[in-house]
């Protein structure tokens, strides 16, 4: 019986930092995509090797190889079902999102690859019926003018919304490389129209990223965490009942957080944010949700009962249909010690 038996959710979870070691093996190899290595097993110690960077930049770097590998439908369309079949026995609900935009270098247009990520997803929940997974669509910080791309992920974001398949936007990349004021018009619509956002702010950038993103209509923030150190952003995260993507490893990694005892998740928890734990990049970080879990507990103060707490929050504030958040908020609460 697993140490962690209550329902399990991961709410911020990038496709792209998780695929599947021997997919992209496979994959690769047909695309005739140059790898580090010489054998699969010497890929995978690759991947553990390189998962602690010198900063975010570093870690970001990491993600050319499955960018060059996710070009066709194939390729997107394996990947999101052997992703969700890899954490179906671990997760009862998950969010994976990726940026449309990356995935355009040869044939395929942001239309194209949404259609060949839901194709794949919604075999793969039919396959695996003990999981449910919503798609979030990340607009990109890039060191050059995307701001057309970008409108083109609002724009395909609302055609495609509904609250069981595409379920929200985002914004990733590596904050503060441009100021998050530059991003303002990209989420003047989807405010307008209500539609759900989560935002990545607050991580290798400064706290008041978090009261910005809140501004333009974000009810979770990606990561977040750096809120803790302004006490004003961080009573305002409280008061707007905003909910933050903690993934506890990635901030270790890339030197966001100098350690996982010094990190203020639990600081955050305690004060009354809405905390949930999340993995970030499950294998270009080495970590599954077990890990976190583990970590939280033995290294960064959490208790068995905020585990409980922690899934809770992410229930209600994940993007699923409200009909479907209470038999899970019931079942959690059974877990409670």
């Amino acid at each position: 019986m697993s140490k962690y038996p209550f329902p399990k959710v991961d709410l911020h979870f990038h496709l792209d930092g998780s695929m599947v070691p021997e997919v992209t093996w496979k994959l690769a190899k047909e695309r005739n995509v140059k790898l580090p290595a010489e054998t699969l097993a010497e890929f995978k110690q690759f991947l553990i090797d390189t998962a602690d960077c010198g900063d975010v930049g570093e870690y970001l770097a990491r993600f050319d190889i499955p960018t060059a590998i996710l070009q066709d439908e194939a390729a997107l369309e394996e990947t999101i079902y052997t992703t969700i079949e890899n954490v179906k026995d671990d997760l009862c609900y998950a969010e994976i999102r990726f940026a449309p935009q990356l995935h355009t270098h040869k044939q395929l247009n942001q239309e194209d690859v949404i259609k060949a990520i839901l194709k794949g997803k919604k075999q793969a929940e039919k396959d695996f019926p003990s999981i449910k997974v919503g798609i979030i669509l990340c607009c990109m910080i890039a060191n050059y003018d995307n701001s057309e791309e970008n409108f083109e992920t609002v724009r395909l974001f609302e055609k495609y919304y509904d609250n069981r398949h595409i379920v929200a936007l985002d914004l990733a990349g590596e904050e503060d490389s441009v100021p998050m004021s530059h991003f303002a018009p990209l989420f003047v619509s989807p405010k307008e129209k209500g539609l759900p956002m989560t935002i990545h702010a607050g991580d290798n950038g400064i706290p008041e990223n978090c009261s910005t993103v809140i501004d333009y209509g974000a009810s979770r923030i990606g990561h977040g965490h750096k809120c803790f150190y302004d006490k004003k952003v961080m009573q305002k995260v409280i008061d707007t009942n905003t909910t933050l993507e903690i993934c506890l490893t990635s901030n270790i990694q890339c030197k966001t957080e100098p350690s996982y005892k010094e990190h203020p998740a639990k600081k955050l928890l305690d004060a009354g944010v809405k905390v949930t734990l999340n993995t970030d990049n499950m294998i270009l970080g080495n970590v599954t949700i077990i890990d976190e879990y583990d970590r939280a507990i033995n290294e960064a103060g959490f208790t068995y009962n905020d585990l409980i707490t922690c899934n809770i929050n992410s229930i209600k504030a994940s993007f699923m249909p409200e009909k479907d958040k209470q038999a899970y908020i019931d079942e959690l609460k059974k877990h409670y010690q």
